[in-house]
């Protein structure tokens, strides 16, 4: 490991950003834990860069959900990829939007020289999350004991009670930023419609073969099954068959305008400049600049308006300087609001580099590996289009936004 540098920042390279395909709730990685399928995505890593596994100088990890059966998923994963045990590894929790900001760390943690190379992503196995109960611990006499679904209770949880009152969820929060900007329902359905429709062109063009690994998923008997195609888009969605779907909280958010529960794992390298040429690796982007802004939590989903504020104020940059732009897809009334608070019309151009190939409302939503599996993307689209910078932003439980800039190598 290099000594800590006290002059000029170096530039930290974006190597070889790697995704699993997402898997439904339930579906077909519900079989994998969280610290397994982290372990798969890091292996495949490994392998697609030939990095010597010894180089790597730590590892981020991040997980929405944590659990006692993977504790420190950064570390676990690490170890039980079967990697030396000298590397040392941790988890990070920023909810929407921890996967991006464990690349983030690992940026930092390679500008300022704390580290060399940093293995940076993120895991999440919604279907396997824990129910708990924090009334056992000193015994109880008589009664039943109360147990939490952590998966709802983190949306309750998402803010102090005692501060801002309850607030029953995600779906609350969004339907909040629909009554601000007056977002209607068939506006939702219009723009889920365009997501699952981008996501299945996506698919049938090829555009995530070069992103995506396969996971081998155990079965109780014979081989394990290949597991390499996002489960979540509907490629026959319609306005018909989105406008049949009830409402949710009796708005206008449904199950085909939000945004999934999902497993998927996501990672890449990120590497100091002065490293590459040494450890044999191409570099497909640069980390530029980021910013996190916080907001109402019962609006959370505004939260990219600020961070993205507060990114160009201190980057120099700004929306003409963008060649593609990724704001995951909570819900879509999120989305539109988000749009609204931006200042885009509805026949802004800047549409077009929007989501170009679906996002959480098509793709899923597997919490810690989002960001990862939006960098996998966005880095890719960049290449293809020949676009210097690329915005990646996400919405945060607990009202929070965060914006990430990079610059195509």
């Amino acid at each position: 490991m290099t000594q800590l540098r006290t002059q000029s920042l170096r530039r930290a390279a974006i190597v070889a950003p790697l995704r699993t395909a997402v898997g439904k709730f339930g579906g077909s990685l519900s079989s994998m834990g969280a610290g397994d399928l982290g372990a798969v995505i890091i292996k495949a890593l490994i392998e697609r860069t030939g990095i010597d596994p010894a180089r790597v100088d730590d590892v981020v990890f991040a997980q929405g959900y944590g659990n006692g059966e993977a504790p420190a998923i950064g570390r676990w994963s690490w170890l039980a990829a079967g990697y030396p045990i000298e590397v040392p590894g941790y988890q990070l929790d920023r909810r929407c939007g921890s996967g991006l900001q464990a690349v983030i760390d690992a940026a930092m943690m390679v500008q300022t020289g704390a580290s060399d190379v940093v293995l940076a992503g993120g895991v999440e196995s919604m279907s396997n999350v824990e129910h708990y109960t924090t009334q056992i611990r000193k015994g109880v006499k008589s009664g039943g004991l109360e147990l939490h679904d952590r998966l709802t209770r983190g949306r309750v949880m998402s803010q102090p009670i005692s501060r801002f009152g309850v607030i029953t969820g995600m779906i609350e929060t969004a339907e909040n930023c629909a009554k601000d900007y007056g977002i209607t329902r068939e506006a939702c359905d219009a723009y889920a419609v365009r997501s699952h429709q981008r996501a299945t062109a996506a698919w049938a063009n090829g555009l995530f073969a070069d992103e995506l690994v396969p996971v081998p998923v155990p079965q109780r008997k014979g081989d394990p099954v290949l597991f390499a195609h996002d489960e979540g888009y509907r490629a026959d969605a319609t306005m018909e068959s989105l406008g049949a779907l009830r409402p949710l909280e009796g708005g206008v958010v449904t199950a085909g305008n939000a945004s999934q529960q999902n497993d998927a794992g996501a990672a890449c390298l990120v590497v100091a400049e002065d490293k590459l040429e040494e450890l044999g690796l191409e570099p497909i982007a640069w980390f530029h600049s980021w910013a996190a802004a916080g907001c109402e939590p019962s609006r959370m989903g505004i939260g990219p308006v600020p961070a993205v504020e507060r990114l160009f104020r201190r980057s120099g940059l700004g929306w003409n300087d963008l060649g593609v732009i990724e704001l995951n897809e909570a819900f879509a009334p999120q989305v539109l609001a988000v749009l609204k608070g931006w200042g885009w019309s509805d026949d802004d151009s800047r549409h077009e580099i929007l989501n170009v190939n679906g996002s959480g409302i098509s793709l899923g939503h597997p919490i810690g590996a989002t960001g990862g599996r939006i960098l996998a993307n966005l880095t890719r689209e960049m290449q293809r289009r020949g676009s210097r910078y690329g915005l990646e932003t996400m919405c945060i439980g607990g009202g929070q936004g965060l914006a990430a800039i990079f610059e195509r190598a």
